[in-house]
């Protein structure tokens, strides 16, 4: 890929524009400003060529005569695509590479022919990923305090000359308030704000800094520059109320005291510029849960509220959406009403930031201010965009952020990776545990078999219509298996944790997903004040699920379930819930569309978007399939002939309840283990040496052996920042961080706190998505830190696991491609070694 980056980078420096180029039939040359047609397409070309000839590397192209390198007239230019001048370029990448290697290699005819583009990425070399960062245009401003580096990629193309003059004091940039970095920033983001888009509004910002270089510090500094300009009002929002602390230090370390933070959520409905509420001006800062709020008593919404508050459509100000992420996914209210807000305040000054603000490219859809596509763009809506791009792969992909750069809307550094340590730690499984989890199988594979036989029975009251069975079942069985997981790893962290404490002081970071509170609240409501141990998550997800969902007539003679035919069997994307009762079905969707994505068996019900059907090897393993509708299994059909009206017979009641109980029986009889949040925090000395940063607001405590469930704080709106400031105080040399606490805090071992350990940050739970996996990983790697952090990934023994594993790393190397410009930028989180979703996998699978 030399070559082509070299070549692209002369077609950058010549205006040329990639994105554009993708869509050659709407290319207007004369419009946007890029390479007119004529001789000056001929001389862009014979420079091309030229350069190459320059080159000593290249210089063997030189030799292969004229079929390698096509004299281009003006017509054959204007109607080429980069699709074809990038495969003229890999052409010749091959020529040089097979010239190469045939003295140096032996190639053994027996193993086959290995994929080109496979080799190719397996020779990218790690040094080469990235490159040292400096500003390239902006002169002003210290060096940052840490080693910060850039992509290859990235690097290869240069923003566009600095125009805008700052208004910050003299003594910010002097006084390195605001490092180089941060600045470079300030400075793009404002001179690209002075644009407007073809539709009128105004062009917005993307700052895709990872985590831990200074977004927030950055969007503080952008905040300060428009305050000091006659723009008083700022909207930030973000993912957590505890971020408003964060947002106010920034504010304050920078100088700008005179700007005040007010927490939305704290406000009562209503006009927020009355006498009574009284925010004149300043930072109204908000959740993106309060903005999609709205008012059941007098039908006011937030957002009303502050687009009154900023003015309307006249509002010139800044709008921060930090951890934009948050609105990635197109069919929540989150990501509606942030594209409402953008139209609503079509002057207002857009900085969208977020190290994953776009996982994948079709969850760019809510940066509307980017002006990638829409009017007077080559791509006329966003669809345009992402089906063009997507044609292209990876490498498609790699070319938005290098075109984002080029035209001054983006920015993407990230702190080096140099003293960061990567382990992969594979636990391997207990005696012990193995008999559990053989136990735990043969009791599902029990449960399945009673649940079709009550299926068969075929027993309902009349009328009574409600959701089949098997979409629980099989949410329960994921969620009980991945319990498993989990819980298998947990006496290997404690040791793990203990050693690094007392024997090598550092202190250690568990980063978790779930917490597993439900079925807590579940087990003390059954329980009351009798509680003799910790609450087993992995029971109550059994005991919930033939409770509740067994087909038993036990309550007021109405059947819990229907039993329309659940077609072969279901995913358990759609009812899962999250630690607080929530829904979790978005938290599945991550694996669930890497599962459409790469499994051919996968089918999508079109009764329920959420809800897919994976087809099994085995036909007798599974309940027949549904009659198909439209081509697809009716899963959910309500029709009258979906259901069988019958009297229920005492003895069928009778077998029901005995069915019910037997699995509920030989439950109690296996040993499964306890809540993993709980028993870590008691093996690890208790909630006095362990710092929770978690969602949940309650707990188990054991003190002395008496077991108690009470509220994690007094203070529970404060709880997570109090345990924060405990663990960076030294207090405590132990973090358990849920997703709840992933986004935005900083537990790195800053040069500025007590706690000056470095930190060992053990992965027990991956998340489900790559972005959530590098938002976590972030918490502990940032500026300004003594010393980098020891990573550590936890893998059991399970192959499901691994299979997880994959699917995470596939979405890291898409998430580095579309963020970084170089699909190699997320690699040194060492899950790759993991993607098993590779064209060897899938040539093994189709042969």
């Amino acid at each position: 890929m030399a070559i082509l980056n070299d070549c692209k980078q002369k077609m950058h420096n010549n205006g040329s524009n990639l994105l554009l180029a993708m869509n050659p039939d709407k290319f207007d040359y004369t419009m946007t400003g890029g390479v007119g047609g004529g001789a000056q397409d001929v001389e862009l070309w014979d420079e091309l060529t030229a350069f190459l000839a320059d080159q000593p590397e290249y210089s063997e192209l030189m030799d292969m005569g004229s079929a390698l390198l096509p004299t281009l007239s003006n017509d054959m230019f204007m109607n080429s695509t980069l699709d074809q001048e990038i495969e003229h370029f890999n052409t010749i990448e091959e020529k040089v590479k097979m010239a190469s290697q045939e003295d140096s290699e032996t190639v053994d005819q027996e193993d086959g022919v290995v994929d080109q583009e496979d080799e190719e990425e397996a020779e990218m070399s790690q040094a080469d990923t990235f490159s040292n960062y400096k500003p390239s245009k902006s002169e002003v401003g210290l060096k940052h305090p840490d080693l910060v580096v850039e992509t290859s990629s990235l690097a290869s193309v240069q923003p566009p000359d600095v125009t805008y003059e700052l208004a910050l004091p003299e003594e910010v940039i002097s006084e390195g308030k605001l490092s180089a970095l941060q600045l470079e920033v300030v400075i793009y983001a404002c001179q690209q704000h002075e644009r407007f888009l073809a539709t009128d509004e105004r062009a917005g910002f993307l700052i895709g800094d990872g985590v831990g270089v200074g977004k927030g510090r950055s969007a503080a500094g952008i905040i300060y520059e428009n305050f000091l300009l006659g723009r008083r009002k700022a909207l930030w929002f973000s993912v957590s109320s505890d971020l408003k602390y964060d947002a106010e230090r920034d504010l304050r370390d920078i100088g700008a005291t005179d700007i005040s933070v007010c927490l939305l959520s704290k406000v009562k409905y209503g006009n927020l510029n009355s006498k009574s509420l009284g925010i004149r001006d300043g930072v109204v800062f908000s959740t993106y849960s309060s903005l999609i709020r709205e008012s059941r008593g007098n039908n006011e919404s937030r957002i009303n509220e502050l687009v009154q508050w900023c003015g309307g459509l006249d509002y010139d100000g800044p709008i921060i959406l930090d951890e934009c992420h948050k609105a990635k996914n197109l069919s929540t209210k989150t990501s509606a009403k942030v594209i409402e807000l953008q139209k609503r305040l079509p002057k207002a000054r857009i900085v969208y930031c977020s190290a994953t603000g776009a996982s994948e490219l079709k969850n760019m859809a809510y940066m509307t201010r980017l002006g990638l596509w829409g009017k007077s763009t080559p791509f006329s809506n966003f669809q345009d965009f992402l089906s063009t791009v997507e044609k292209w792969g990876v490498r498609g992909m790699e070319l938005v952020p290098m075109e984002m750069k080029l035209r001054g809307m983006y920015m993407a550094r990230q702190l080096s990776f140099q003293g960061v340590s990567f382990s992969i730690h594979e636990v391997a499984l207990s005696e012990e545990f193995t008999k559990v989890y053989n136990k735990s199988v043969r009791w599902w594979v029990k449960a399945r078999k009673y649940f079709q036989e009550a299926l068969d029975m075929r027993v309902f009251d009349n009328g009574q219509k409600s959701r089949p069975p098997w979409a629980q079942f099989w949410a329960d069985h994921q969620r009980f298996f991945q319990s498993m997981c989990i819980a298998s790893k947990v006496v290997s962290v404690i040791e793990q944790t203990m050693k690094a404490i007392n024997a090598e002081n550092k202190c250690v970071v568990i980063g978790l997903q779930s917490t597993g509170e439900a079925r807590t609240i579940d087990a003390v409501k059954s329980a009351g004040n009798n509680l003799t141990s910790f609450v087993s998550s992995t029971k109550g997800i059994l005991r919930t699920l033939i409770e509740r969902h067994f087909p038993c007539q036990d309550r007021k003679g109405i059947l819990d379930l229907d039993f329309s035919d659940p077609g072969s069997n279901l995913s358990p994307a759609s009812f899962s819930q999250d630690e607080e009762g929530g829904d979790r079905s978005r938290k599945r969707k991550g694996l669930i569309n890497d599962l459409r994505e790469n499994d051919s068996k996968v089918m999508k019900s079109t009764d329920s978007p959420e809800v897919i059907t994976l087809s099994s090897d085995s036909e007798d393993d599974y309940p027949p399939k549904l009659p198909k509708a439209n081509g697809f299994p009716n899963l959910f059909s309500t029709s009258d002939s979906a259901f069988i009206n019958r009297s229920s017979s005492p003895s069928t009641k009778q077998n029901l309840q005995k069915m019910k109980q037997e699995l509920l029986d030989e439950l109690e009889e296996i040993n499964l283990p306890s809540n993993t949040l709980d028993t870590l925090i008691d093996k690890l000395g208790g909630p006095q040496n362990v710092a929770e940063m978690t969602g949940r607001k309650h707990r188990i405590v054991c003190d002395n052996g008496n077991f108690t469930y009470k509220a994690r704080s007094e203070n529970i709106d404060k709880v997570n920042i109090i345990e924060k400031e405990g663990f960076m105080k030294g207090e405590k040399y132990v973090a358990v961080i849920s997703e709840a606490a992933s986004s935005g805090i900083s537990l790195q071992a800053d040069k500025r706190v007590e706690n000056k350990r470095r930190r060992v940050h053990m992965m027990l739970e991956l998340p489900w998505s790559a972005d959530r996996a590098i938002q976590q990983f972030g918490r502990t790697h940032r500026s300004n830190q003594v010393s980098a952090p020891e990573y550590v990934f936890l893998i059991s023994g399970f192959a499901g696991e691994k299979r997880f594993a994959s699917i995470v790393a596939k979405r890291l190397e898409n998430l580095g491609a579309l963020t970084h410009g170089d699909r190699r930028a997320t690699n040194s989180t060492d899950l790759t070694s993991f993607n098993v979703n590779n064209k060897v996998s899938q040539q093994l699978c189709s042969g």
